[in-house]
Formats: structure tokens, sequence, C-alpha cells
């Protein structure tokens, strides 16, 4: 995997501007915060981020990949301000579980979920090298 850093353009934080990969590529449904069981544990936007970081991670097990493996990540939140107010519980599970790997990502700001409690869904893909 190659980071692509443009010459002169400053270093983005927490995420990538651009990724180079060859292997066997991974796809992950969008995550949201509840537990194996369909519950939600958390109500809070760190908390929900948390699960469904783990729930994503859970999912890149089952194809032998892990956090080292994610090239690209799409959030999609509910409130910009519930996110912004997080960012310390988010950097913290992220490092917790991601630990210094920073895909390309976007967030998108949508109306709602599905899932009427989530607050984010998050949708993955991985690339695994040959």
């Amino acid at each position: 995997m190659r980071i692509l850093q443009p010459e002169g353009w400053p270093r983005p934080r927490g995420y990538s501007n651009g990724i180079e990969a060859e292997g066997r590529m991974v796809f992950v449904a969008g995550q949201i915060g509840w537990d194996e069981a369909e519950k939600f544990r958390a109500s809070d936007f760190g908390g929900q981020f948390r699960q469904a970081l783990a729930n994503t991670l859970a999912v890149l097990k089952e194809a032998s990949a892990g956090p080292e493996h994610v090239v690209r990540m799409t959030w999609f939140i509910t409130s910009r301000e519930e996110y912004m107010s997080s960012l310390p519980a988010l950097g913290a599970a992220w490092k917790e579980l991601m630990g210094r790997n920073y895909p390309t990502m976007a967030v998108i700001i949508v109306a709602g979920l599905v899932e009427p409690d989530a607050m984010i869904e998050i949708e993955t893909t991985a690339v695994v090298p040959h």
C-alpha cells in the first residue's frame, strides 16, 4: 500500500488523500453502532462510533483482514454537532481499534439512517496483499 500525497499539499489529519494498493479486495457493508444482537448499548455518538468500528473489524477478520488493510471509509452521520463534540472520543476509539492506519475517508451528513436510533454508519473497503 502506498499513501498518495501530492507535493506541496498539506498533510491531512486523520485520513489520507489517496492510497494505491494491490491485492484481494474486501468490501464491508455499512456498519452501525449496535452489537451482534442488534441492540444499541450506547446512545451517544462516541459510543456508537466505537461499536460501528468494532463491527467493521469483526467483518474484516472473517476475511483474514485487519485495520492495516483498510484503504477507504465512508461515514454517514446524522449530526455535524454530535460529530464535532465527540472528536476526542472518536480519536481515542480510532487509536485503540485502528492504530496508525489512516485510509481515504469521506464524512457525509444525512437526514437519517434506516435504523432510527443509529447516529453513524460506516462503509469500508480493504485490500489484503496477495
